[in-house]
């Protein structure tokens, strides 16, 4: 009987694997049926997709960990120990996609190269080379580097626009630091946002095992094809639990192109305050559609405002594409290149309108609080802007500006140090750092954060 019930699963198993290749044609023209093993299979597709895929190894220094005593500068002195706290050497490891052959540029995630001293890119031939870091942007995750260009497979770029919930794609990464590893599974999501606050997110959502190590690594199609970077997933304990995220590759590969240009992406701005267009709104303001971002604000005098854009206007396009929320604006917005200009399609009054819209270079906000505080006198402090590497990672407000010579830089403030507070009083903004200021006296106690270290100032 069992060898009946063995004979009927083989012969079952067959005619799946007919059915399968009869019905779907294109697998056995993409190589996915093996006709000698009569298997279904994806190394056809691996083949030249893991060759274009690199581990990293990075190597970077950040601060000890030190007693909080030592941040007082009277406790140093006495027992002889110097200002700046020991740095510890840290080794991690992460995943790359070579994107260009011929120019050596690979792929990666920002947080895999944030603040290293060096970066190891080891290819799947076991060639190793000392990477250099052309640029990164935190607000999408993305980094470029470059290596050289000697026998380089790439990864061929796809188009992360036509993805659907339900196509198979397959994840080439180093995780844990194991070597290259090769998972499948589903797009399972498309347009994830939320993960992390003023970052610039559309997330494709995956099932196939993401685990730490994978970071930068390869979401490729059944055709080989790149579709997206893999980095991040959701997990309570650090491991794969079949929820993980990949940055669209068409987002990538705008970031890329700035970066190459630029060593920077030199985002703008059109000012505008966005919501999203919810069943509830659309009913409210008598308009059709469901999807779409509703211009909720229009700053004065800005290229919004030049272009004609209204409060109560509701964009559903940019450059002819369509918008479903105001996170798919946002992020449309943040990857065009500042002084160009957009085609914004709107509905106004239930008619719809195209408007050109320059978008134009962020203003860069400050105060200079020297009238009030003669100690920061030649200081200019600002928000912490989205392009930079700190920001939404360390709360405060950024020294822009010191002019030398000045009273705040003999007290020892420079361009690039981040004042995390004042007093031992957090300020997170710049309205908290003024309201600090004008509540305290003539003496002020600064924590600064210069780099990885972590300074304090006393200001008399």
């Amino acid at each position: 009987m069992r060898g009946h019930r063995s004979v009927r699963l083989r012969f079952s198993g067959l005619l799946l694997i007919v059915a399968l290749t009869a019905a779907f044609p294109a697998r056995a023209q993409l190589g996915l049926f093996d006709e000698r093993r009569g298997v279904l299979t994806l190394a056809p597709v691996l083949e030249k997709a893991r060759r274009g895929v690199v581990n990293i190894a990075v190597r970077s220094h950040r601060p000890g960990i030190t007693n909080p005593l030592f941040a007082d500068p009277f406790f140093r002195r006495f027992f002889g120990l110097p200002d700046e706290p020991p740095q510890r050497e840290v080794l991690s490891a992460g995943s790359g996609v070579i994107v260009d052959g011929r120019r050596g540029l690979v792929l990666t995630n920002h947080h895999v190269v944030e603040n290293a001293d060096e970066i190891r890119v080891t290819l799947e031939d076991r060639r190793s080379f000392t990477a250099e870091l052309v640029g990164s942007d935190p607000a999408t995750d993305i980094a470029l580097l470059r290596i050289p260009s000697d026998n380089l497979t790439e990864v061929p770029f796809g188009n992360s626009d036509e993805l659907q919930v339900g196509d198979v794609v397959i994840a080439i990464g180093n995780p844990f630091g194991l070597g290259q590893t090769v998972t499948s599974g589903i797009v399972s999501a498309l347009g994830r946002s939320g993960l992390a606050a003023q970052k610039y997110e559309e997330f494709i959502q995956t099932d196939a095992p993401i685990n730490p190590g994978n970071s930068g690594g390869a979401l490729i199609d059944t055709r080989g094809r790149l579709v997206g970077i893999n980095t991040a997933i959701v997990s309570p304990a650090g491991g794969n639990v079949g929820i993980g995220f990949a940055v669209p590759v068409n987002m990538a590969r705008a970031v890329m192109e700035q970066l190459v240009r630029y060593g920077e992406v030199r985002r703008g701005r059109i000012g505008v305050a966005i919501q999203d267009l919810t069943p509830d709104l659309a009913e409210a303001m008598g308009i059709p559609g469901r999807r779409g971002a509703v211009v909720s604000q229009v700053e004065p005098g800005s290229p919004a405002e030049r272009a004609g854009l209204r409060p109560g206007d509701v964009v559903v396009a940019v450059d002819g594409e369509a918008v479903r929320s105001s996170t798919e604006l946002r992020n449309r917005i943040g990857l065009v290149e500042r002084g160009s200009r957009i085609d914004l399609t709107i509905l106004r009054d239930g008619r719809e309108q195209h408007l050109r819209v320059e978008v134009a270079a962020p203003e860069e906000a400050g105060i200079v609080p020297g009238d009030r505080v003669p100690q920061l006198a030649g200081a200019r402090f600002t928000e912490i802007p989205a392009g930079h590497p700190a920001h939404g990672r360390i709360e405060g407000v950024l020294v822009a500006e010191v002019a030398e010579g000045s009273p705040a830089w003999l007290f020892g403030l420079r361009p690039g140090d981040i004042v995390t507070a004042v007093n031992r009083r957090p300020v997170r903004s710049l309205a908290e750092f003024e309201q600090v200021l004008a509540a305290q006296g003539r003496v002020f106690a600064l924590n600064v954060q210069r780099g990885n270290v972590q300074l304090f100032l006393l200001l008399r």
